[in-house]
């Protein structure tokens, strides 16, 4: 699945209680994994946590069944969902999935939920439920409880676990801060109880404090520590104040809602409790007694494994919990078996979780959910046209090519791409694409009346500086499409320079109806105000090539290899091209490159961009240079290029690919501007310039190059943090694409 799907967990609140847990855990593991996660609820203690771990939490008052807060959290939930551009929504509550189901109705998302519980169903409460796409349920006894109650498919329901952090839950953890702040003494024998301290959750500790002046005297120096916030907790503080006064010291300590249970379970010798509570004291290598408001169990072993995985540790359809049940198992657990034995359950309930409910289980079972239920959403097959620079032999634009396409694909929709390209069969042959020949009137016009989408870019396409012609070309593909009543994407455009003001027009009148206009940088959306374009769907973006992958280091040394290349020593890379007046501009670059041989001892690679234009003009300096240098292969893809790139120390480049492809790389780089995208690039990536075409100086030049040499940890550090965000923003227009599409 790919990693860069932004999930949004929705839920009533972050207290303690195992389903709160279990959506912290499991948005810590998908973060972890490289899926961006938000949380929207009423808040609580977990928030820190998760703060703590880089999940942004949104406050949200899904807790109450009251009219007033539902629509509040409505239009909440809403604009998290268009701030944080989510693709899937993941419930995990009545209300929000409540909530999340009513605006999957208009909104643009994926939606699962989670069943952590069973919930009632009379007086309407039924219809106030959404289960989603795909329903995940944390046991076997749920899944069939929301095909009995509410019809949901089988297919649709895929069973999970209560995943637990098993280096947070260990035997190893440290817990001497929480035994401080509770005066607890070294030889206690601490019995520990965790639950949410509400009506429907608290059953369990109400027997505990009932019968703990009986327990008190039963074990010696007793210690019962209560974890847990909720509707009761006053109630049972009380009753837990009384018991101590009556037995005449502070056996019961009442901790209130807490988010170190971790400490607390690694602090107790015996645990009570359910569900996931249970599982992190299981963890901890803690003997369990399975006891809660469901049902009553008794202590964990061999012999009741698959009873407790049955009901998911919850004693669901077990007899009931009761005072002489718990006060014998917990009498028998502290003093009728020795510390070997307790040692020995212990271990056995860790090795339960490691092989049944690790974290990462538990993530991936959600992943599978997600998986399912955008593979149904994506049912539907897409045709996408790309209108481009492409076929031309021209690494750069190749690259646009090659990065769309391979965007497009990744992210797993049923999409067929065809690309309108020169050179049809060399293309298909290459990259791997569909490929319509874009010189074929007819052909040209057949596949834009047989696609969903049109795709125009990116790249530079819409400028008149190079020819007129290229740019009627471009526009007239547009307004092809839109005749045709087809939905139009300008996909990360440069635009401009447009001069003539006859061309300005066309461009103001054809682009103004695009459906969708992704831009590379804000000059190309300036410029297009400067136009006079009117389309209220503009965003800056980024080239789509900061997205594309390189070859491995060890077939990018196989192009060095094959190109001839020694590896002797450290190499720096130049790319030159074609412009007017440029030969004063070779001469220099020629002694440039001497300088770089003979002064700083680096090897001088040419690196060819576009067939055979680049090459003919670095074979004129190479013949310039009085040292010896080499060239890339021409036979070099994108990816190879970009991979010999990463190779380099650093790179002077006239091309605005070869520097994009270098920040790709984390290479520092020196540019000679010929046009306004260099000069924005460069600054965009805080890297030096060596002047324009008109206004150089090769000294300054020189200087720039070795203190890029001398500083390069420091530059490459630079450089892959602005290349990140980049390629984070260059993903954008592809997720903007599939929104088009879905319209």
């Amino acid at each position: 699945m790919k990693k860069q799907y932004s999930i949004l967990m929705a839920l009533n609140g972050l207290d303690i209680g195992g389903a709160e847990t279990h959506v912290v855990e499991l948005s810590k593991e998908l973060s972890r994994l490289g899926y961006r996660v938000v949380v929207a609820s009423n808040g609580g203690v977990y928030e820190k946590e998760l703060a703590a771990c880089g999940i942004k939490h949104y406050k949200v008052p899904m807790n109450k069944r009251s009219l007033p807060r539902m629509l509040k959290s409505y239009f909440l939930l809403k604009k998290v969902i268009r701030k944080e551009r989510i693709d899937i929504v993941h419930a995990h509550a009545r209300i929000p999935g409540f909530l999340c189901g009513l605006l999957k109705k208009k909104m643009n998302f994926t939606f699962v939920s989670t069943a952590h519980w069973v919930f009632d169903t009379h007086g309407g409460l039924k219809y106030l439920t959404n289960w989603g796409q795909k329903t995940v349920a944390v046991s076997d006894d749920i899944k069939k409880y929301l095909i009995d109650n509410y019809g949901v498919k089988e297919d649709n329901i895929f069973v999970t676990i209560n995943g637990i952090d098993t280096e947070k839950f260990s035997p190893e953890q440290d817990f001497s801060d929480f035994a401080k702040e509770f005066g607890l003494n070294e030889n206690e024998n601490r019995l520990v109880y965790v639950s949410r301290m509400d009506e429907d959750r608290a059953y369990a500790a109400k027997l505990i404090i009932n019968i703990a002046p009986k327990l008190s005297k039963a074990i010696p120096d007793l210690r019962i520590i209560i974890t847990g916030g909720g509707n009761v907790f006053d109630e049972l503080k009380k009753l837990s104040d009384d018991v101590n006064r009556s037995i005449g010291r502070k056996c019961i300590i009442m901790t209130g809602a807490r988010t170190d249970i971790n400490k607390i379970v690694a602090s107790g010798k015996v645990f009570v409790g359910v569900s996931r509570a249970a599982l992190e004291a299981m963890a901890g290598e803690k003997p369990v007694i399975l006891a809660g408001n469901e049902g009553y169990l008794g202590l964990f072993n061999e012999e009741i494994f698959e009873k407790a995985v049955d009901n998911n540790f919850c004693c669901r359809g077990c007899e009931m919990s009761s005072e002489e049940s718990l006060y014998r198992d917990i009498v028998y657990a502290f003093n009728s078996i020795d510390d070997d034995e307790r040692k020995r359950l212990g271990r056995y309930g860790r090795e339960v979780i490691f092989k049944y409910y690790s974290v990462n289980k538990m993530a991936n079972d959600c992943i599978d959910a997600y998986k399912a239920a955008l593979t149904e959403k994506k049912q539907r097959k897409y045709k996408v046209l790309m209108s481009g620079y492409y076929g031309f032999s021209n690494s750069g634009d190749d690259a646009i090519l090659i990065s769309i396409y391979s965007n497009i694909i990744k992210s797993g929709r049923n999409i067929k791409v065809t690309v309108l390209a020169n050179k049809p069969e060399q293309t298909a042959e290459k990259y791997g694409v569909n490929v319509t020949y874009r010189y074929n009137v007819f052909k040209v016009a057949w596949a834009i009346l047989n696609c969903d989408l049109l795709i125009s870019g990116g790249g530079s396409l819409l400028q008149d500086r190079t020819s007129t012609r290229s740019l009627i070309y471009y526009l007239s593909i547009i307004k092809m499409a839109k005749m045709f009543h087809k939905k139009v994407m300008l996909y990360a455009n440069g635009i401009g320079p447009v001069e003539k003001e006859r061309n300005r027009r066309l461009v103001k009148r054809v682009v103004s109806r695009a459906d969708l206009i992704t831009l590379r940088e804000e000059n190309s959306l300036d410029e297009l105000k400067r136009i006079g374009v009117k389309n209220r769907n503009e965003i800056v973006t980024a080239d789509p090539v900061f997205s594309m992958e390189s070859v491995s280091s060890k077939e990018a040394e196989s192009v060095f290899i094959s190109s001839g290349i020694p590896l002797d020593k450290p190499v720096i890379g130049v790319s030159v091209r074609n412009w007017k007046d440029i030969d004063g501009f070779l001469k220099d670059t020629a002694e440039f490159c001497d300088r770089i041989y003979d002064e700083l001892g680096r090897n001088i690679v040419f690196i060819p961009m576009q067939m055979p234009s680049d090459a003919a003009v670095s074979d004129k300096v190479r013949k310039m240079m009085k040292r010896p240098s080499y060239m890339l292969s021409a036979d070099c893809t994108p990816k190879e290029i970009m991979g010999a790139i990463g190779l380099m120390e650093a790179v002077v480049s006239m091309r605005l690919h070869t520097l994009i492809f270098a920040a790709n790389r984390a290479v520092p780089m020196l540019g000679f501007i010929y046009d306004p995208k260099i000069e924005y690039y460069l600054n965009l990536f805080k890297m030096p310039s060596g002047g324009d075409m008109k206004n150089y100086d090769m000294q300054t030049a020189f200087d720039s190059l070795k203190d890029l040499i001398d500083n390069r940890q420091q530059y490459s550090d630079s450089l892959k943090e602005i290349s990140d965000i980049m390629k984070k923003r260059s993903e954008d227009n592809v997720r903007y694409m599939l929104k088009l599409l879905d319209r």
